[in-house]
């Protein structure tokens, strides 16, 4: 039986705010951080972008100069008490640092073709392994907090920075490591939000997960970091979690949500956790028609129609790399802070789904949390979090 690893401390960014304060604030006020899209596109849709500017990154990073190194050392900065704490702890060599994003430095990339494209020349500044690539932040972060221990970077779309939880869970238990900073980055840009109006998913309008009006997700951009150690003062313990591929197509997942539920089962088995225990589901509920119906029969064939689900998409967007940690963070707030948050634009809820949607936010003491996140591929993750003891 996996051990029980305390998430020590967590910082978040995106479009609730830039501050983990601030990002919880909203969370629990019910405000949305969708809003038009800023980009110049064919087409209307609603975005989550981060709302404050940010920080210009220090001049020895000015190679590595992009939108998603900016959120990630905004969201690193406010946890590096606590990892220079874990530092000195374990010893650097005994902390691993386990990414996870999606578009790396896509955004710049898009810039410096359209420069190229103008001119025949890529701008002068447009380093292809600082900019694009998807271990370019890992890159800074181990030279800023000099950790040495482990360290990878996982792309495997919206699951991304969820799997680093499992990972980093592993590698603890297996002795690899004494603590792990673990998380993701993704920023909004033009490849993610035209390749998804390509397949004819993008909303128009700020998305509304399991509601029959659904027509489809809204994208957004943010950060999310969090410290996992073997011992200490825990905010939350992840108790476990389940990985599985359905592969059953390219984007859309399996229709019986088989994969999905495959996965939240192995969650709960490896977490010692009775399905009966399950007090809130934070459900990946992007809002698209196939993604809510199957992810609702997952959890309907395993839970029940008790636990009251919400989706958290309406307040940030879908922050693909993002989001596995973004959410699995918003687990640890609702086990912390006791509440579940509503889940914005779900009324009217779809009444094929049969799962117990929150409508208003819950003022309840919540013992343990299950997250999923369902990417393309049929590439799905479930964590389980529970409270301290």
């Amino acid at each position: 039986m996996p051990t029980q690893v305390p998430v020590t401390a967590f910082a978040l960014c995106n479009a609730l705010g830039t501050t983990t304060s601030r990002v919880l604030e909203n969370l629990r006020a019910g405000n949305t951080g969708l809003a038009p899209a800023a980009l110049d596109l064919p087409f209307e849709t609603f975005c989550g972008a981060v709302p404050d500017s940010l920080d210009q990154v220090p001049a020895r990073h000015r190679a590595w100069d992009t939108r998603q190194l900016r959120i990630g050392l905004r969201v690193l900065e406010e946890l590096r008490p606590a990892v220079d704490a874990a530092a000195r702890r374990w010893g650097r060599d005994r902390v691993a640092i386990l990414l996870g994003t999606s578009t790396g430095g896509i955004a710049e990339t898009e810039a410096a073709y359209s420069a190229w494209r103008r001119s025949g020349e890529l701008p002068r500044e447009f380093d292809w392994d600082r900019k694009h690539s998807m271990a370019a932040l890992l890159e800074v972060f181990r030279f800023e907090t000099g950790l040495s221990g482990p360290a990878f970077v996982v792309s495997t779309a919206c699951s991304s920075s969820g799997k680093v939880f499992a990972s980093a869970h592993r590698l603890i238990d297996a002795g690899a490591c004494d603590a792990a900073l673990v998380g993701g980055v993704d920023t909004l840009c033009h490849t993610t939000l035209r390749g998804f109006h390509s397949l004819e998913v993008l909303a128009a309008k700020p998305c509304r997960p399991f509601s029959s009006e659904r027509r489809g997700i809204s994208i957004g951009e943010g950060g999310a970091l969090a410290l996992l150690e073997r011992e200490g003062d825990a905010r939350a313990a992840l108790l476990g979690e389940g990985e599985t591929s359905d592969a059953h197509h390219m984007t859309a997942p399996a229709p019986d949500g088989s994969g999905a539920r495959a996965a939240m089962l192995e969650a709960l088995e490896r977490a010692g956790v009775e399905p009966s225990q399950i007090d809130h589901v934070n459900a990946h509920g992007t809002g698209t028609l196939l993604n809510d119906a199957a992810e609702a029969k997952a959890i309907r064939s395993l839970l029940g129609a008790r636990v009251p689900v919400a989706s958290t998409k309406g307040y940030t967007g879908h922050l693909l790399g993002a989001a596995g940690a973004t959410e699995a963070l918003f687990s640890v707030a609702a086990l912390e802070q006791g509440f579940i948050p509503r889940s914005l634009g779900a009324s009217p809820v779809d009444p094929d789904l049969g799962i117990h949607v929150a409508l208003d936010r819950l003022e309840r003491r919540c013992r343990t949390v299950m997250t999923n996140s369902l990417a393309f591929g049929g590439n799905n993750l479930s964590l389980v979090f529970g409270a301290p003891r």
